[in-house]
């Protein structure tokens, strides 16, 4: 199958005056009074940015906050009933200028996010917000809040948004990690920008998914995604998935309508885990932005299916299609075709993706490097760069051939 054939969820795309009918006037007319130019800036704090590592506090400390259960599945009624405060609809409007060469807002998108903390940060995705001028944050009674946007994350598709005032309701983060095939969860969304708040039930059908989901360079670089069949659908984009627990264990993104030659197909979604989903949070509200520790290659994940029709040698790990010249990598001596293996001890898998491995170190971290080259093992020692200046930049969204 070809992955690019894919649907991002957000509600972008559809019919402007069907969103105004479906979200309501009360929404828009708080939008249509807001200063277009004020929304967009990310709130970056004065100081030296905190290390990936010292950011896993606000990470324990988001997992802590809400009255997740411990070690007690509830009912889906249980769940529903306690986190539903904390699931919000998030509207994107953007600037449109008139013909009298003045700025009015225009509804360009309606997606789904969740309250993390009593601050009022609200996790979602950068797919939802991307060329935002001002937000709205829409709570489950109907009320709406103005929101300001703090920061996003191009590659994994995430993004915060913070609202001032009184907070509804905070979930917490659960360990996607823990997560089995088979295990139930529940999805709570925005479906079609219009149903608030709906519920659906499913099951985890697989883990660790990686593919070209209409990855664009460093864009949308989806790795390690939860696969499930509980049904989300065009505006589901940033909603949660949640354990029986009443804890996020991921980020609602993607769905899977069609194949590339048109055959419907039903049941499949994904979403972004909790284990990644947690460390980027905890970094934009701490600092408005993501440190990305890095390499400077491309590369291709290996499993066993690949590793049969390519005829590798390893059943996991990274295939290097390039190595940037004067990186990290170059200078380590990785070449092109070397499989990537481990780094800094930590075996690379579908659960253990570079992108995780590399979450908690931080620019300047010399690590180990273990590659396979004409099937011998060696061994690197590379010295983790920073991404260039403007790395992001270039993310737009593109139409997919599904997808809105």
């Amino acid at each position: 199958m070809n992955f690019r054939e894919h649907a991002r969820l957000s509600a972008h795309g559809l019919p402007f005056l069907a969103l105004l009918v479906l979200i309501g006037v009360g929404i828009f007319g708080l939008l249509a009074s807001t200063d277009a130019g004020e929304g967009g800036d990310a709130d970056t704090r004065s100081g030296a940015a905190p290390s990936n590592g010292a950011i896993g506090a606000r990470l324990l400390s988001m997992q802590g906050q809400a009255a997740a259960t411990q070690g007690v599945d509830l009912t889906p009624v249980e769940v529903v009933q306690r986190v539903s405060p904390a699931v919000v609809t998030v509207v994107n409007q953007q600037a449109e200028s008139t013909l009298l060469g003045q700025e009015d807002p225009v509804l360009a998108g309606i997606g789904t996010g969740f309250i993390v903390d009593e601050q009022g940060y609200v996790v979602t995705n950068w797919h939802v917000v991307e060329g935002g001028d001002t937000f709205a944050v829409v709570f489950s009674d109907g009320s709406a809040r103005e929101g300001r946007l703090v920061g996003v994350d191009p590659r994994n598709d995430l993004a915060v948004v913070k609202f001032d005032g009184d907070v509804p309701g905070v979930v917490a983060f659960g360990d996607s990690d823990q997560l089995q095939p088979g295990q139930s969860v529940l999805a709570i969304g925005s479906p079609l920008g219009a149903f608030t708040n709906t519920v659906t039930e499913g099951i985890v059908s697989a883990l660790g998914r990686n593919g070209d989901f209409a990855s664009q360079g460093p864009c949308l670089s989806y790795t390690n995604l939860i696969q499930h069949d509980a049904a989300i659908n065009p505006g589901n984009s940033g909603g949660p998935l949640f354990n029986l627990r009443g804890e996020v264990i991921g980020v609602n993104t993607l769905g899977i309508p069609t194949t590339s030659q048109g055959v419907p197909v039903q049941g499949i979604f994904f979403a972004v885990p909790s284990s990644i989903v947690g460390e980027i949070t905890a970094q934009i509200i701490e600092s408005g932005e993501v440190t990305y520790p890095y390499i400077g290659v491309s590369f291709v994940p290996i499993n066993s299916q690949i590793a049969a029709a390519e005829g590798f040698p390893v059943n996991s790990g990274v295939f290097v299609q390039g190595v940037e010249e004067d990186s990290p990598a170059s200078e380590a001596g990785i070449e092109e075709g070397d499989i990537i293996v481990a780094l800094n001890g930590v075996e690379i898998t579908a659960q253990d993706s570079v992108a995780e491995i590399l979450l908690d170190l931080d620019p300047g971290t010399a690590v180990e490097v273990v590659l396979v080259r004409d099937e011998d093992e060696e061994r690197l020692t590379l010295t983790l760069g920073e991404l260039p200046e403007g790395f992001f930049d270039d993310c737009t969204l593109e139409p997919s051939g599904n997808g809105p």
